[in-house]
């Protein structure tokens, strides 16, 4: 496989790619973005774009309506979406890593077969329900059960936070839930709820920090009753194939986060050089300058760091740490990058027209998002061995 690191290059199809979602993001989504903010509301015409182009299929085969491409090709496409607008970007990401990937990497034929085509197409969205008030990184508390009953699961629990839950284009929520007990632990599960199941309710939407024009919603379940075939993957591995998806999905979220980083860092430059002040440029002042410098090298250092995770993962070697390492690192870096960003435009950079007020309201999520940053330290020093 190419090292894309020593070469300092991209693969003419890889760089190809980039440059298409580059002028989507830039004609299609930016023009749009802070209307959708506003509003709150999700961003239908710009999800049926990036479904004519094809980015929910990119990772996967052509047989189930994919592009046929890999993860890291999804990983540029998000970088170039993150810099203008992280709603987006974060809209793709979970729509594929989360939604699709799991029913790929996990389900069989029937499942794979019914799903992915609606899914890789963009014409459907899938959500993934994991997080509960109390569990999360702590599976112990997951308290949603699922109850077998002659030849369906009864469900019942709530879950939060949950992305893509309850727009109109809103097909499937994969849900964890305890299905039993094993050993005195809880055997957790994963089980495919279409939205249309009575029971299944999408709350009203949050009113967030950020990311406003993502859509995220709490869930009940009040006996969703599901056929027993709609059980993902092996009985109780439920929460430990997630763990499996959210190791690749660090990567993605570390991708997006560079976008992020890398947008404060050219709306900076743009600023700085045509803001005037004490009769220049304020580029001109070293303060400035230096600031900029340091937010691009932060960028690229975030960069580096999800380009070798990718590369890891692709060649099918070991990549949890260097995934890891790639969602703190870019996580941490777009959210240095917006508050000096915001602070180098000064009173306009609070000011929403901006768009690095809203990366500076959108990024901290980056650091809590599919794995906080304590987390990320905690698996990095499982895997040293501490």
């Amino acid at each position: 496989m190419t090292d894309y690191l020593s070469t300092g290059s991209l693969p003419d199809e890889y760089r190809q790619l980039a440059l298409t979602v580059r002028d989507f993001a830039q004609q299609v989504v930016a023009p749009v973005s802070a209307k959708h903010d506003a509003e709150h509301s999700f961003p239908y015409e710009v999800v049926a774009g990036m479904a004519d182009m094809g980015l929910f299929g990119l990772p996967f085969p052509e047989e189930f309506g994919g592009m046929g491409g890999d993860y890291f090709a999804l990983c540029l496409a998000l970088e170039e979406l993150g810099k203008v607008d992280q709603s987006v970007a974060i809209t793709l990401e979970a729509g594929v890593s989360l939604g699709a990937m799991p029913i790929y990497r996990f389900g069989d034929d029937k499942q794979k077969n019914e799903w992915l085509p609606q899914l890789t197409s963009g014409r459907a969205l899938a959500g993934f329900g994991l997080t509960e008030p109390d569990a999360g990184s702590d599976a112990g508390g997951t308290r949603t059960t699922a109850v077998a009953d002659g030849e369906s699961w009864v469900i019942n629990g709530a879950k939060q936070f949950i992305t893509n839950s309850g727009t109109d284009i809103t097909r499937l929520v994969t849900v964890t839930a305890v299905t039993g007990q094993t050993g005195g632990k809880k055997e957790i599960s994963t089980i495919l709820v279409p939205t249309s199941t009575p029971g299944f309710v999408a709350e009203p939407a949050y009113n967030k920090v950020g990311w406003n024009a993502s859509d995220t919603h709490p869930l009940s379940f009040t006996d969703v009753r599901v056929p027993q075939e709609n059980l993902l993957g092996e009985r109780g591995r439920g929460y430990a194939n997630f763990l499996r998806i959210l190791d690749e999905g660090r990567i993605a979220i570390a991708a997006l986060a560079v976008g992020a980083a890398q947008g404060c860092v050219d709306e900076s430059v743009r600023y700085a050089g045509e803001r005037q002040a004490f009769g220049q440029a304020i580029g001109r002042n070293q303060a400035i300058a230096f600031k900029i410098a340091r937010m691009e090298a932060r960028a690229h250092v975030a960069r580096t760091a999800y380009y070798d995770a990718a590369a890891l993962m692709l060649a099918g070697k070991p990549f949890k740490k260097a995934a890891s390492i790639a969602k703190m690192v870019a996580s941490e870096a777009a959210m240095d990058n917006a508050r000096d960003a915001t602070q180098i435009f000064g009173g306009n950079g609070f000011m929403n027209e901006y768009p690095v007020s809203r990366h500076y309201r959108d990024s901290k999520i980056l650091e809590i998002g599919e794995g906080t940053t304590e987390v990320q330290l905690m698996l990095i020093a499982r895997e040293l061995g501490l």
